[in-house]
C-alpha cells in the first residue's frame, strides 16, 4: 500500500496522493485524468487537484485500484468497493478494460471481449479475485490473447481459475509461457474465429501480435498508440526491444486492413470517425517515423 511519509512533494493537500513507489506507466493519469498529473522533473504522477465531484471520486477510487504499484493512497481510510466494482469498464460495444494493472507489465493494460461464441481476454491483468468474480459473472473467459511477451502478467493464474486457452507467438514464448495452449508460427495474419485474427506484427518484440476484432477494434501492445502529447498515433525507438525497421514494416502492413479503434497495451486509445480516416492517420505516422 501507498506510504503517507513517502508521498510526493509535488500532490495537492487532501485525502489522496501517490507515493515515491509510481512508475509513471500513465494508468492513474488515464483513468482519472482531472485528479492525476505528471511531474516531468519526477517522472512519476502525482496529484494535482483532488476529486470535486463524485464522478471524480470513483475515478480517483478507480485509479487506485488499478495502480500496478500501489502508489496512490489516501490519508483518511475509504471504502474503495466503488473502484472495484467499476471494473472491468465498458469502453463500447462489448469491450471492455479490465484495470488491475500488474507491476510486471509496467502498468499495460489488458482488455475483455464480450462475445456470444466465448469471451477473450486480451493480454493479463494482475490476479485479482474481485476481477475474477466479475469476468465469471461476464461469461468466463475462452481465449486469452497475449499480444507480446512483455505484457502476460498473471496468465497462469486466469489459465487455471478460468480454464482459457492462451494464443502467444512462438517467436516470444519463454520459460513462463512455453506452455501455452495456441502457439502462432510465421508472419500470416490467423484467423481465430470469423470475428477474431491474430496478425503478426515483429518489431517491439519478435513476436508480437495485434488483434483485429469485427474490423472495428484493433488491439495493438505496444506497436502503436496514441499519444495525448503529441495528439496524433505515435511509435517509438525509445520502446523498441528487437528491431525498429521490422516495427516500421508492420505498422505498413497494418494499412491493409480496415479498423476504427486501436486499443494499446501502454499510450493512450483512440477512435478514428473512419476506417478511412484512421487509416489517414496510420499514414501519416508512417511518414514521420520514415523521413
Amino acid at each position: 500500500m501507498a506510504k503517507l511519509d513517502n508521498r510526493l512533494p509535488h500532490n495537492t493537500p487532501g485525502d489522496f496522493f501517490v507515493d515515491t513507489s509510481c512508475i509513471d506507466c500513465d494508468t492513474c493519469r488515464s483513468l482519472a485524468p482531472a485528479v492525476f498529473g505528471r511531474a516531468p522533473d519526477f517522472q512519476q504522477s502525482f496529484v494535482k487537484h483532488q476529486p470535486s465531484s463524485e464522478d471524480e471520486r470513483k475515478q480517483a477510487l478507480m485509479a487506485l485500484v488499478a495502480c500496478p504499484t500501489f502508489a496512490i493512497g489516501t490519508v483518511r481510510k475509504l471504502d474503495v468497493t466503488p473502484g472495484i466494482e467499476a471494473f472491468p469498464s465498458l469502453i463500447t460495444d462489448g469491450v471492455y478494460y479490465c484495470g488491475f494493472a500488474a507491476e510486471s507489465s509496467f502498468g499495460a493494460a489488458s482488455y475483455l471481449i464480450r462475445r456470444p461464441e466465448g469471451n477473450v481476454l486480451v493480454d493479463s491483468p494482475r490476479a485479482s479475485k474481485p476481477l475474477l468474480a466479475r469476468l465469471r459473472e461476464l461469461g468466463g473467459v475462452r481465449t486469452m490473447f497475449l499480444t507480446h511477451r512483455d505484457d502476460v502478467a498473471d496468465h497462469a493464474f486466469f489459465r487455471r481459475e478460468l480454464g482459457c486457452e492462451r494464443v502467444l507467438h512462438r517467436a516470444d514464448l519463454s520459460a513462463a509461457t512455453r506452455d501455452v495452449e495456441h502457439p502462432i508460427d510465421g508472419d500470416q495474419p490467423v484467423a481465430l474465429a470469423p470475428d477474431l485474427l491474430a496478425i503478426p506484427v515483429p518489431g517491439h518484440t519478435p513476436g508480437s501480435m495485434a488483434l483485429l476484432h469485427r474490423e472495428e477494434f484493433l488491439f495493438s501492445g505496444d506497436h502503436v498508440w496514441y499519444s495525448p502529447g503529441r495528439g496524433r498515433l505515435h511509435a517509438s525507438r525509445c520502446v523498441n526491444w528487437y528491431s525498429w525497421d521490422d516495427q516500421v514494416r508492420s505498422l505498413r502492413r497494418l494499412l491493409d486492413f480496415r479498423f476504427r479503434w486501436i486499443l494499446p497495451g501502454h499510450g493512450r486509445r483512440y477512435q478514428a470517425p473512419s476506417p478511412e480516416a484512421m487509416r489517414h492517420e496510420l499514414a501519416r505516422l508512417l511518414s514521420e517515423i520514415s523521413a
